[in-house]
């Protein structure tokens, strides 16, 4: 068969047609500056035609490699159609950008986080340090350079905070990983060893002397509700969501009984909690029903349960 019979400088010149380069290579000419190229090849058995592009975007010297390229793909057996698409679609797989892997992570998480992580701190270390500065780009570019430089200026700082949002980027690359996702694994452990050890170190809030407690407990004495739930939170020892939580029907007697959803533990492995009453206790929650609104035992002054700021972990005795 002939090969090259169309030149650059002649293309310009043909008239609307088809015309052949030789070898399968065809340029079929829509107008006088407007046309595509396309490859005609006998796959498996069968006539096929194969686009490459158009005129004058791909040139002729383009077109003939990428034919000659066709060509050899056939030569080896394979469907050179076919693995175009396939490279084509490896390529989309890989522009997931980032943002788009933490919140599909997120989700797949939910069911393992408290509350259906609805109160945000597990995503939030991603949503303030990460995602502002790397959420744009495809997850499959993210070096540990880039997530150095994410944590770099809270590392010091706010080193819990910075280790929260590290480990959370590490379980996303893991999440593109398992997408099928070409991504660097070792990415966030690498930045862990840019980053160095932090000069800040952590230190614990200081808990109240028992001895100290029975004079703590005789000073919240207003009668408030942020008062009364302080003190119940002192007698009983449960945590702070299922006191702000209590309402009415969990009283029976002198036993209080939590519901599983506000007790700490998992999705699926939480169940309920009974707490007794002592007369102190019974006498507290004498004087919160007054201030009861909706069948909730410590009520907000707007609406809903009083914060989690107004109340405090329970006090454990120090050694």
């Amino acid at each position: 068969m002939a090969r090259n019979k169309l030149s650059s400088r002649g293309i310009n010149a043909l008239e609307p047609g088809k015309y052949c380069d030789g070898a399968g290579l065809w340029l079929a000419k829509s107008g006088l500056k407007s046309g595509k190229w396309f490859l005609r090849l006998t796959v498996h058995g069968k006539r096929r035609e194969m686009g490459l592009g158009g005129w004058p975007d791909v040139g002729l010297a383009e077109a003939r490699q990428a034919s000659s390229e066709a060509r050899r793909i056939l030569r080896e057996g394979s469907d050179p159609i076919r693995d175009r698409e396939k490279k084509r679609l490896e390529a989309q797989r890989n522009i997931h950008l980032f943002r788009d892997i933490a919140r599909d992570a997120f989700e797949a998480r939910k069911a393992e986080l408290r509350g259906e992580g609805i109160a945000g701190r597990w995503f939030s270390p991603l949503e303030l340090h990460v995602l502002p500065k790397i959420g744009h780009i495809p997850v499959s570019e993210i070096t540990q350079i880039d997530i150095r430089d994410c944590l770099l200026p809270i590392w010091h700082t706010k080193t819990e905070t910075a280790k929260k949002a590290l480990t959370r980027t590490s379980i996303c690359i893991q999440h593109a990983a398992a997408l099928g996702i070409d991504v660097d694994l070792l990415a966030t452990k690498k930045a862990r060893a840019l980053l160095g050890k932090p000069r800040q170190t952590t230190t614990n809030i200081p808990s109240l002397h028992w001895k100290d407690v029975p004079d703590f407990y005789g000073s919240i004495d207003d009668g408030s509700v942020t008062h009364l739930a302080l003190r119940l939170l002192i007698l009983t020892g449960v945590r702070s969501k299922s006191l702000r939580f209590m309402h009415e029907d969990q009283i029976g007697g002198d036993v209080w009984t939590i519901p599983a959803e506000n007790v700490k533990g998992r999705e699926g492995k939480t169940f309920e909690f009974r707490v007794p009453l002592s007369t102190e206790a019974l006498s507290v929650l004498g004087q919160a029903r007054r201030h009861s609104r909706d069948g909730y035992m410590f009520p907000s002054v707007r609406k809903g349960v009083i914060s989690d700021a107004m109340t405090c972990p329970p006090l454990v005795p120090r050694s």
